[in-house]
């Protein structure tokens, strides 16, 4: 595997990688002055022949050479790796100069474009309204020009119309003088005619009021008559002495009687009189009508000729006025028009300048694609020499996960207990704690904060599933307290597909590259089991048959762990299901997640009362090479640890948290068993722990999830869960191994 030392090549400067031109060559990397490691650089072949080299023993019993040689190719992949990390820590460097020039000429480009806009939105706008003013001048100006014609022959024909006007007006003004002496006559005629009207009105009156008293008279003579008949009676014997009284009255009477006919013949006189008089009154009234006819009609005549004087001199003044807000609006147009041209210019000068930083922004973009891509290339290789490292140290990778906050939370948590490190060394692989104001810092392999998606944890472990389809068996379990989201993590969100867990993205990975690698000449069998554990009882998921629980699982079946001389592990009367697409597989989880134990508690509204182990035997065949190779992919989704004074269970809620607690701590006893590297690890001690010693303690690549809560109340289970999960990153369980070329082997699944 590793070769001597004499082999290995370290130069002191290079300046190509890869083939390619290094990206920011007056950039300032950190530093290697003082460390053990620096002053060295490596090429890319340096790096493929380290991690190709193999060893050759002289003899193959000496272990203290093997142990010499494995310490100096450790020590070397130290070397690379410090040298990596110092590059990858230069690139980050320049990418963060990149990145800051970039956003600088992004802003500079984007105020320079909103500028620009604005701008041009402006002298669009005066664009606008300077065509729609000019339109709407021009279009006034040609209506008053026509107006201003109109006007002028109006006022031609206004000007004949007023001589006519005015010759007529003096022949009219001296017939108005004679009209106005004749009315002076006929009104001094008038005059006497209504005084003697009047007079004879009186005399009418006076004739009247004579005439009622006449009548009076008579009216009383009647009276008198007829009192005087009525008296006859009484009377006759008196009228021999009032005989000669009678006479007289009856002479009285009759002169009466012929003044009365007098003053109706002078009355008739007068009558006629007065008609006559009436007459004359009359048709001097109609003369003095016809006359004030004639100097109305001339007075209009005059006051049209007034109208006309005055709007002629009304229209004149309005087209100086017009003729000079003209000029003024050709002045205002011509100011726009030198003002639209600076602002070409201005735009133009603008452009350009957006184009030079638009070539500015492309070429930094581009350095910036190159720095990323180096980066990328880097951190894979990093990657590839730090998994090479763990499986020749074979350490137990860890990955930590922590939850978002959800608002059935404690109130008023902000999630500041729990925070990330952004040092080089440190980032994506840190995580720091605090509680009651003391703060602890752990490091793992890659630390997802709260907003990672179930599709950026998945790219982390691909690989490793890949891995399985090589021949390894695989083992992957998330450990936490209850309500950290292990079931999420593994699981995912049942009906949402981009909130898939891990165990679905698996097998559609595992699925598309049997399918690709159909071509290469491999064939691909699968089988699938599901079980869990509840209560320490081993209970089949995917049994077909009476699903009643019993204390021995389902169907009254007591199942067997049982370890081959191979290193795999059997479960006896396991049903195991042969399986050729992903939908089976999908029916079969979903057939198993209806089965498994939930339970609600006062920590999680479904708490997962078992452990539940999902199992893949992979075997595959190359026609071609008639190469076998044989993977086993695990994946573990640990009941959550909880304590009774939180969770509030009773009853079978009590026994299911005392169980799960119980082997819980079992595997905190075998992980420190296994750290102090004891000669005896307790892995009896549980049905998961003795179902784990595979993946624990032979030749499996394992991968645990730590899953832990931001909750302030939770600080206590989620330092305890990161305590666990260091240990567990310390712990070496050998160098994975690949089953291949075995050409006989049980068809019954295991564990590994």
């Amino acid at each position: 595997m590793v070769g001597t030392a004499n082999n290995f090549r370290m130069r002191h400067a290079f300046s190509v990688v890869n083939g390619e031109q290094e990206a920011g060559l007056n950039s300032a990397p950190p530093s290697n002055a003082g460390s053990e490691y620096g002053g060295f650089e490596f090429t890319r072949e340096d790096v493929y022949a380290l991690l190709n080299e193999r060893m050759r023993y002289k003899n193959k019993f000496n272990y203290k050479e093997r142990c010499e040689n494995m310490m100096d190719y450790i020590k070397r992949l130290r070397l690379c790796i410090k040298w990596f990390q110092d590059l990858e820590g230069s690139y980050l460097y320049e990418q963060e100069k990149l990145q800051n020039a970039l956003d600088f000429a992004e802003s500079r480009c984007a105020e320079m474009d909103l500028i620009m806009k604005n701008k041009e939105e402006e002298l669009n706008l005066i664009i606008v309204e300077l065509r729609k003013s000019l339109a709407s001048l021009q279009d006034k100006l040609s209506k008053e020009e026509s107006e201003k014609l109109a006007v002028m022959d109006s006022l031609a024909r206004e000007k004949e119309d007023r001589l006519t006007v005015e010759k007529s007006q003096a022949s009219l003004s001296e017939e108005l003088r004679k009209i106005q002496g004749e009315l002076q006559s006929a009104n001094q005629r008038i005059t006497s005619v209504s005084d003697m009207y009047k007079l004879l009105q009186e005399y009418n009156s006076s004739l009247q009021l004579y005439n009622s008293k006449l009548q009076t008279d008579l009216d009383t003579a009647h009276e008198n008559v007829k009192r005087g008949e009525k008296e006859k009676a009484a009377m006759v014997e008196n009228l021999s002495n009032l005989g000669g009284q009678y006479m007289s009255l009856q002479d009285q009477f009759n002169s009466c009687k012929a003044s009365v006919d007098d003053v109706a013949k002078q009355k008739d006189v007068l009558v006629k009189e007065v008609a006559s008089v009436r007459a004359e009154l009359q048709q001097v009234r109609e003369d003095r009508d016809q006359l004030q006819l004639q100097v109305q009609t001339l007075t209009a005549e005059v006051v049209n000729y007034e109208e006309l004087v005055v709007k002629s001199n009304e229209l004149k003044e309005r087209c100086v006025s017009q003729s000079n807000q003209l000029k003024t609006l050709q002045d205002q147009i011509e100011a726009a028009q030198n003002k639209l041209r600076v602002s070409d210019l201005f735009a133009f000068e603008a452009k350009t300048e957006f184009e030079e930083q638009k070539k500015l922004i492309c070429e930094l973009q581009n350095r910036l694609e190159d720095a990323e891509l180096k980066i990328v290339e880097g951190e894979t290789l990093r990657k590839k020499l730090h998994n090479t490292i763990l499986e020749l140290k074979g350490n137990i990778r860890v990955f930590c996960r922590v939850r978002p906050l959800l608002p059935e939370d404690s109130p008023g948590a902000d999630g500041k207990d729990v925070s990330y490190p952004t040092t080089t060394e440190a980032l994506g692989r840190g995580i720091d704690l605090t509680q009651n104001g003391q703060k602890y810092s752990f490091t793992f392999d890659k630390v997802f904060m709260p907003d990672s998606t179930q599709e950026d944890v998945f790219v982390e472990i691909s690989q490793l599933v890949q891995s399985a389809l090589d021949g390894y068996k695989v083992c992957i379990f998330a450990y936490g307290q209850t309500g950290s989201g292990k079931t999420y993590t593994m699981m995912g969100k049942p009906g949402n597909p981009s909130l898939k867990g891990l165990i679905p993205r698996s097998l559609e990975q595992i699925f598309q590259t049997r399918q690709s690698l159909q071509s290469q000449g491999w064939k691909y069998e699968m089988q699938v089991s599901m079980l869990e554990i509840y209560n320490e009882t081993i209970r089949d998921l995917l049994s077909t048959k009476d699903s009643s629980r019993t204390e021995y699982g389902s169907n009254g079946k007591q199942y067997a762990i049982k370890h081959d001389a191979n290193g795999n592990t059997l479960v006896s009367d396991l049903t195991v299901v042969d399986v050729c697409s992903t939908r089976e597989v999908s029916f079969l989880l979903d057939q198993a997640s209806h089965s498994r134990s939930v339970g609600k508690t006062q920590m999680n509204e479904q708490s997962s009362r078992s452990h539940f182990v999902f199992t893949l035997r992979i075997t595959g065949f190359n026609e071609n090479t008639e190469q076998q190779v044989q993977g086993v992919l695990n994946l573990i989704d640990l009941a959550g640890s909880e304590r009774l004074s939180r969770s509030g269970s009773t009853g079978d809620r009590l026994r299911e948290t005392q169980a799960i607690n119980k082997s819980l701590s079992s595997l905190s006893d075998v992980i420190f068993s296994l750290a102090k590297k004891e000669d005896h690890v307790p892995f009896r001690n549980s049905k998961l722990t003795y179902l784990l010693q595979p993946c624990l303690g032979g030749d499996s690549k394992t991968l645990m999830f730590v899953n832990i809560s931001p909750d302030h109340s939770s600080l206590g289970e989620s330092l305890c869960s990161l305590r666990f999960a260091s240990r567990v990153n310390a712990c070496e369980i050998g160098i994975p191994r690949r089953q291949a070329n075995m050409r006989s082997f049980d068809s019954r699944l295991s564990l590994g």
